[in-house]
């Protein structure tokens, strides 16, 4: 039976991933067959995977940690965070978008093999391997979502993933699946990363020779030109084998964490061994970019480059957005003209160590909790406006004392605007945009990252440091200590004193583990880490959120907001609608 479909590509929804690279077709409507004959209409059912790539570093759902809060009231993530979170109401769902993909994936794949995308039969199979192999990482790329957003234990103490649908689904489907194991899940993201670095290359380039092609089309007897047609530098923002298995090492990570790991059979060595490979493939500890923590503000870098092109620190990218200020507007401070949205927590600020490399709660920190940015992380800076900080093109002196009557930037100055933590927003930023009263606002170039090296080493850094040690290196040669160290020093901490924290500690895994933590908070804050960090450590996650008052010159602690969680919210819910619908599909505990 023919199945209609109604495909409708909007060319500004593809900065998912594939910026520039497919050609929108006309709005109508075509039969599935009609692609074995139209590879553009053929590549497009795969183009709305791309387009729904679930990742969004700058969706801040920080504001529902222990890391931020919002001046928005009616944010979804602070409604949420302040007991609104359920099986119908859950701002954190992927299963629609992440479903809808993998339906679009299959759907492609039954129609692939028999389209035909260029005369001579050596192209046509090589144009075929890519977009298989895209499929298949772009389909394990959006069950990690599902997994990481809808997995979870049953009452009855099992627990599981969602459903692994691998065809695709027609009328007469049967849609009552029971959810498989997280394992099984698992295997299959395995399974697909597999079947892509198999046909994928490692990244997407123009050769010059036959030597320098993969060895799975030496053996097909391509030559690096045919090869250069299909899988040349015009294709470097699409799924390829380096992306896929950055993939499978964040699953492994999830899998091992203290939220799942009794009911995996995935080890602290597996997910050191993906993430190590993937370092190893930069040369390990070296390949760490020295300005990635500033991979935002870096305009030179970020002005210069080309199509496709990653500075060092990007694993992958989302497409470039020349003259942008909407990040700006809606997080400068008042002052600034901007809105002041993003307000992170004390507790984040007390998370930075001071430049010595100790906590500030450690007795040798030198820490003054009267004069508390003296003497800090340089990171802090990079990251948080605090008072006094200065900001935007004009320098600018941001005061989020009480007392300042002189503007809005003071604490709870004016509701939707001021800061409510004493805190703004630095990262993400161009200080260079310049916003105008008059609404003509001067911006700059942006991108998004998907996946950052510095990511990827602090994956392999928690899991080596679980199954080896500290200072174990297991078989990529390096170890969690190196990694810590080597991402310390780039910051600029400890280097005064020959990191004294860090060595005081080397040889502990449980201290090492709560340092790893600390620089994974501080390094990826505000990218959308922490919200799923606390859950798979299994954290606290109704710590409350605090700020800071500042009135006369003295600092004084205060809760902003309080977190209103349950217990069994460490795992996301499957949709009440789905679970009304199909009697199979089993919910998780509490929900």
């Amino acid at each position: 039976m023919k199945k209609t479909l109604f495909i409708c590509l909007a060319v500004a929804a593809l900065t998912a991933g594939c910026d520039d690279l497919f050609t929108p077709a006309v709005e109508n409507i075509k039969e599935l067959e009609d692609g074995r004959t139209d590879p553009q209409f053929a590549e497009g059912i795969l183009a709305n995977a791309y387009t729904r790539n679930p990742y969004n570093a700058q969706s801040f759902n920080d504001v529902a940690t222990d890391d931020a809060v919002t001046n928005q009231t009616d944010n979804t993530y602070l409604l949420m965070a302040t007991g609104s979170w359920t099986a119908n109401n859950n701002p954190v769902n992927q299963w629609d978008g992440c479903k809808a993909a993998i339906q679009y994936i299959n759907m492609f794949l039954s129609e692939v093999e028999q389209t035909s995308f260029a005369k001579d039969s050596t192209i046509n199979r090589l144009f075929r391997n890519r977009l298989k192999g895209e499929a298949y990482g772009l389909r394990a790329m959006n069950m990690f979502y599902l997994l990481q957003a809808h997995a979870g234990w049953t009452d009855d103490g099992r627990l599981l993933g969602v459903p692994v649908v691998n065809e695709m689904e027609t009328a007469t489907s049967d849609f009552n699946r029971p959810r498989n194991t997280f394992d099984e899940c698992i295997q299959a993201i395995y399974d697909d990363v597999a079947a892509a670095v198999e046909i994928l290359p490692l990244d997407y380039q123009t050769l010059s020779s036959d030597e320098e092609m993969p060895e799975y089309y030496q053996k097909m007897g391509v030559s690096f030109y045919d090869f250069n047609r299909v899988f040349g530098n015009e294709f470097k923002t699409r799924m390829s084998g380096r992306i896929a298995m950055a993939f499978r090492a964040k699953a492994a990570l999830l899998a091992a964490s203290p939220a799942f790991a009794s009911g995996t059979t995935v080890t602290w060595a597996d997910a050191a061994r993906y993430n190590g490979e993937l370092l190893n493939l930069i040369g390990g500890v070296s390949g760490l970019s020295a300005t990635g923590n500033t991979w935002y503000k870096n305009s030179s870098e970020i002005d210069g480059l080309g199509a496709g092109e990653n500075p060092q620190e990007m694993l992958w990218r989302q497409g470039k957005v020349t003259n942008d200020y909407s990040l700006e507007l809606n997080q400068f401070p008042p002052s600034i003209l901007g809105g002041g949205q993003i307000n992170p927590t004390q507790n984040l600020v007390d998370a930075f160590p001071m430049a010595n490399g100790y906590p500030i709660d450690d007795p040798n920190s030198g820490y003054d909790d009267q004069n508390p940015y003296a003497n800090r992380d340089p990171r802090l800076s990079l990251y948080i406006v605090y008072n006094g900080s200065t900001m935007g093109n004009n320098n600018t002196v941001i005061d989020t004392s009480v007392d300042n009557t002189s503007n809005n930037d003071g604490l709870n100055r004016e509701q939707g605007h001021s800061t409510r933590t004493g805190y703004y927003l630095r990262k993400h930023l161009r200080e260079d945009v310049v916003l105008n009263a008059s609404g003509s606002h001067n911006g700059q170039t942006h991108y998004v990252p998907r996946i950052r090296y510095t990511e990827i080493f602090l994956n392999y850094a928690e899991a080596a440091n679980e199954a080896y040690g500290p200072q174990g290196t297991g078989e990529y040669g390096f170890s969690a200590y190196d990694v810590v160290k080597a991402i310390r020093q780039r910051a600029g901490v400890g280097t005064d004193n020959g990191d004294a924290y860090l060595e005081s500690i080397k040889g502990d895994k449980d201290k090492m583990r709560e340092l790893i933590r600390n620089e994974r908070r501080l390094e990826l804050c505000f990218e959308g880490f922490r919200f799923w960090d606390v859950r798979r450590w299994q954290l606290d996650i109704n710590e409350p959120a605090m700020g800071i008052r500042i009135s006369r010159g003295v600092y004084t602690p205060f809760e902003v907001e309080a977190r209103s969680y349950r217990d069994y919210m460490n795992f996301g819910p499957i949709p009440y609608s789905e679970t009304l619908k199909y009697d199979a599909l089993e919910q998780n505990k509490g929900w």
